[in-house]
């Protein structure tokens, strides 16, 4: 039984989340391979093969690859598809955009952002925005898998695996890279931040949003919003933490001005920490939060900043 991996970087840089995945993978059983497509791309074949428990690291270059199209990686991921048992994707917006044309291909049914492995065809994955958990059983010859990556500690450095070029699949000729806008920032990533300071609807304003900065500066941490928040226009949409944005379980979750909004806890709920700051003390946020303030947040986030 061998697993594949599908690496998530930038030509330059291999992500975080694929550590996430390969440990996903070793729970699984078997060897574990990593597919790194792109161009250009061997620094991040040799980080891949310094990750623990990873037998073999696939490389595929091409000009078509360099840009992470999602109809190419996927033609690239079902040349190699014959050989594998598994094939595993982060659940991320690169992941999902390529995994289900993997798994239409196929034939076989998806089984999305599992949080936990029971055997080789069983897994858990969150549903009903994360109230209930569901045991998948998967009779399929290929089981074409997401991982939530918070459900899984990140497999650590001090593997020495091969790396292996492989040739590089045909461009689908479905789409063309035009250009990419990305939003640069200092703070950290917010998928993979240790600290995640969130805005809610309760701040008012994108200019209310500003009273974050400060908290956020002293904590080293990456921002967030609520979806009501982003929404109304308070913050932009790679922000927005909850079910329908992105899945964090940083070591310290700050929720400020949020009610806790069912969406929103199934995006933040495995935080090892939760501070919330509310004025309304029944906001559902408190029945998560390990610590919580009812006040005003306009008094409070400055007051909280001074004394850090």
């Amino acid at each position: 039984m061998s697993i594949l991996v599908i690496a998530e970087h930038d030509n330059v840089q291999l992500k975080a989340a694929t550590m996430n995945v390969v440990a996903a993978a070793s729970k699984i059983g078997g060897d574990v391979h990593v597919l790194v497509a792109g161009a250009n791309a061997s620094a991040v074949a040799q980080q891949a093969a310094k990750i623990a428990g990873v037998s073999k690291v696939l490389l595929a270059e091409s000009p078509a690859l360099a840009d992470g199209l999602a109809e190419n990686v996927a033609e690239q991921v079902l040349a190699l598809a014959s050989g594998y048992s598994h094939i595993l994707f982060a659940a991320t917006a690169a992941g999902k955009n390529v995994s289900p044309r993997v798994a239409a291909r196929l034939d076989v049914a998806q089984i999305s952002e599992i949080q936990s492995v029971l055997s080789a065809d069983t897994f858990e994955r969150a549903i009903y925005a994360g109230n209930a958990v569901a045991t998948v059983q998967s009779a399929d010859p290929v089981k074409v898998i997401t991982v939530r990556t918070t459900g899984f500690d990140a497999a650590p450095e001090g593997g020495s695996a091969e790396v292996e070029t492989v040739a590089p699949a045909d461009s689908a000729g479905l789409s063309t890279f035009v250009g990419r806008e990305v939003a640069k920032s200092d703070r950290p990533e917010l998928a993979g931040a240790k600290v995640v300071v969130s805005g809610g609807r309760g701040m008012g304003s994108a200019e209310n949003f500003k009273i974050l900065d400060p908290l956020a500066d002293k904590l080293g941490a990456a921002l967030g919003a609520s979806r009501a928040a982003v929404d109304a226009g308070y913050a932009p949409n790679d922000w927005q933490v909850g079910q329908t944005g992105k899945i964090v379980a940083p070591q310290l979750y700050v929720a400020i001005g949020i009610s806790g909004a069912i969406q929103h806890l199934a995006g933040m709920k495995d935080s090892k920490v939760i501070v919330a700051v509310n004025k309304d003390a029944e906001a559902p946020i408190f029945g998560v939060a390990d610590y919580g303030l009812v006040a005003d947040l306009f008094t409070a986030v400055p007051e909280l900043v001074s004394t850090l």
